[in-house]
C-alpha cells in the first residue's frame, strides 16, 4: 500500500535543529508543518493534521501537557500521537503512553525506525478511514432498505384498511378523513410526533375486520336487527384477530386501534367493555375520530347530520362515550379538522 503524499504531520520541537532533521527525514512522503511550542502547536490543530510527531521537554507547556490538551478536545482526540524525546525512562515512555500516545520514540532519532514507525501509523489510519467510509455506505444501504421496507409496510397497511372500504362504497373517503382526524387529536393532546404519525398510519385499519361480514349486513339500507347488530360488532374482534403478533410499532398500534375503536369511557362499549384508561390513547382517538365522521357522512343507512347536531351529541357523549379530555381537543382542533373534511370530500 503507497503512502498518499496527502497525509499531513505537524512536528513539534523547541529545538530547530531536530525539526531540520525530521523533515529531512519525512519531507519526500509527507506534508509537513512545524511549531516550536505548545501554544503554537494547539493553534495549529484546525488545519487538522493526521499525524502529530510531539517532544516533551519544551519550556511553559510541555508535550505531556500538550498531549493532554489534546485528549481532551473531542475535536482533536483523534489525531494520533507520537512522542519523539530525548527521555528514555520506561517511567516517562509509560507516562506518555497513558495519555494516549500511539508510539514513543527516543532520541538521537533513527532515520529508517522514524520513517517506519510513521509509515505505520498512516496505514493504520488510511484503514480505519476506510473502514469507516464501508461503514457509512453499508449504513446508507441498511437505511436505505429499512425506509423502502417500512414504506412497503405503510403502503400494504392503507390497502388493508381500504379492503374493508371497498365493501362499503358509501364510505368513500373515511379511512381517509378519520386517520387524518385521530392525528390531530392526538397532537391536539401533546403525543410525540413519532406516535401521532403511526396513529395516521395505524387508523385506516380500524375496521379491517369488517372483511368478515357480509355484503349483505354492510350494505343494509336500514337498522340491523340484534342478530346482525351482534355479528357486526364481532369486526372489532375480527380486526384485531388479522392484526395480532405483528412485531412493528405501526401493526402494534394498528391492532390496538382495531380492537378498541368502539370501547367506551362509560365501559359500555364492544368489544371487551373496557373502561376509561383501560382504553389505550390510540383507542380512545379513534373512537372520536370515527364516529365524527360517520354522523358526518352519508350511510347506507342513515342521511349525513349536520354539523350542530354531530357537535351536539358528542358534548352529550362527554364523560359516558368519549374520554372527556379527547373531547375538549377535538373542539379545540374543529377547524383543522374541518378543514380536513374540505379536502377529502364524500
Amino acid at each position: 500500500m503507497g503512502i498518499r503524499r496527502k497525509y499531513r504531520i505537524l512536528v513539534v520541537d523547541d529545538e530547530a535543529v531536530n525539526l531540520k532533521l525530521i523533515a529531512e527525514i519525512l519531507k519526500e512522503e509527507y506534508e509537513l508543518a512545524f511549531a516550536k511550542s505548545g501554544e503554537e502547536a494547539l493553534s495549529l490543530l484546525p488545519n487538522q493534521p493526521d499525524l502529530i510527531l510531539l517532544d516533551i521537554m519544551m519550556p511553559e507547556m510541555d508535550g505531556y501537557a500538550v498531549a493532554r490538551r489534546i485528549k481532551d478536545d473531542y475535536h482533536y482526540q483523534n489525531i494520533p500521537i507520537i512522542f519523539a524525546t530525548a527521555m528514555n525512562e520506561p517511567v516517562d515512555e509509560i507516562r506518555g503512553l497513558n495519555l494516549g500516545a500511539v508510539d514513543y520514540l527516543t532520541k538521537p532519532l533513527n532515520s529508517q525506525i522514524l520513517r517506519l514507525r510513521v509509515n505505520n501509523q498512516i496505514r493504520l489510519l488510511q484503514a480505519q478511514r476506510a473502514l469507516a467510509d464501508q461503514n457509512q455506505a453499508l449504513e446508507k444501504q441498511v437505511s436505505a432498505r429499512t425506509k423502502e421496507l417500512q414504506e412497503s409496510q405503510i403502503e400494504m397497511v392503507k390497502r388493508m384498511g381500504l379492503l374493508a372500504e371497498y365493501r362499503d362504497p358509501e364510505t368513500g373517503n373515511h379511512v381517509e378523513r378519520m386517520s387524518r382526524f385521530a392525528a390531530v387529536l392526538a397532537r391536539q393532546i401533546r403525543l410525540t410526533p413519532e406516535r401521532c404519525e403511526l396513529i395516521r398510519l395505524a387508523a385506516p385499519m380500524h375496521d379491517i375486520g369488517k372483511v368478515g361480514i357480509s355484503d349483505k349486513i354492510l350494505t343494509k339500507p336500514g337498522k340491523l336487527d340484534a342478530e346482525e347488530w351482534r355479528i357486526m360488532q364481532s369486526h372489532a374482534l375480527v380486526g384485531a384477530s388479522i392484526l395480532a403478533g405483528g412485531h412493528s410499532q405501526l401493526l402494534t398500534t394498528a391492532h390496538l386501534i382495531a380492537a378498541q375503536h368502539h370501547e367506551r369511557w362509560d365501559g359500555k362499549g364492544y368489544p371487551n367493555g373496557l373502561k376509561e384508561l383501560e382504553i389505550s390513547v390510540e383507542g380512545r382517538v379513534t373512537a372520536l375520530a370515527d364516529v365524527f365522521d360517520a354522523l358526518s357522512c352519508k350511510r347506507p343507512y342513515k342521511a349525513p347530520w349536520p354539523l350542530d347536531q354531530v357537535l351536539k351529541l358528542i358534548d352529550e357523549e362527554k364523560g359516558k362515550h368519549f374520554d372527556p379530555m379527547m373531547v375538549d381537543a377535538f373542539l379545540e382542533a374543529l377547524p383543522e379538522i374541518l378543514e380536513i373534511q374540505k379536502d377529502f370530500p364524500n
